[in-house]
């Protein structure tokens, strides 16, 4: 809690985070891996982790989080359960019991919440912007073409390619995510697999063309791979 304590707005040494912290962005651009790194820069907290239907039990980890502080309940996807009451009839309990999670919550209390959303812009309002709920939001963004030759290179790490085709790749890829990447490099060594070789250049630049391929919408969506161009003609 006190290295998240030390985070500021704007460079301004303004008031600690005290109740919420979220993370925002596209699906595949690295929200819950800056989740894991948090969590492990902060071994002395209590962590409680919430995720999917699990998140009904929001209350309930509240009042753990009170009873272990110091912690930090984590809700993964938040916008499942807190997108904007406008888009829905009726009344949505779940919503409330996050809000009171974050509103019952005493001054005093070494507890924080950190929540990730890959749709900020329909955020319950009374979430996002109440003074108290979240003290700040981090965007994570798609990753620019300096990241993506980065990412690329992460994912090859020993593999044979040259520094020639992860600059071709990185140029192809604009729009896409961290998981992307990953999966580029996975299909490249297993085009070099099925032909019975070591990977090299051509089998990523194959898959390049696979991935970028106007047949490949649903991979690319499912994968975070945003509007990236097609596959240039040889």
């Amino acid at each position: 809690m006190r290295q998240l304590a030390s985070v500021r707005t704007h460079g301004r040494a303004d008031d600690a985070i005290r109740r919420g912290l979220l993370l925002y962005g596209p699906p595949g651009t690295g929200k819950t891996h800056t989740v894991r790194y948090l969590l492990g820069a902060l071994p002395e907290l209590t962590v409680i982790l919430l995720a999917g239907p699990s998140i009904q039990y929001v209350s309930e980890a509240a009042q753990m989080a009170r009873a272990l502080q110091p912690a930090l309940v984590v809700l993964e996807d938040c916008d499942l359960v807190a997108e904007s009451r406008d888009h829905f009839a009726g009344e949505q309990p779940l919503l409330f019991a996050v809000l009171e999670a974050l509103d019952g919550l005493s001054d005093d209390a070494d507890v924080a919440f950190l929540l990730t959303t890959n749709r900020v812009d329909v955020l319950e309002p009374a979430l996002a912007q109440r003074p108290g709920r979240v003290d700040l939001a981090v965007e994570v963004p798609l990753p620019g073409r300096p990241a993506r030759r980065l990412l690329i290179a992460r994912y090859a790490h020993r593999l044979p390619f040259s520094a020639g085709i992860l600059d071709e790749v990185a140029d192809r890829t604009e729009g896409t995510t961290a998981s992307f990447a990953k999966e580029l490099v996975r299909r490249a060594v297993l085009i070099a697999a099925e032909a019975g070789r070591e990977p090299g250049d051509a089998d990523l630049r194959q898959a390049v063309d696979e991935m970028l391929d106007e047949a490949q919408n649903v991979t690319r969506a499912l994968l975070g791979g945003g509007d990236a161009e097609p596959a240039r003609e040889a």
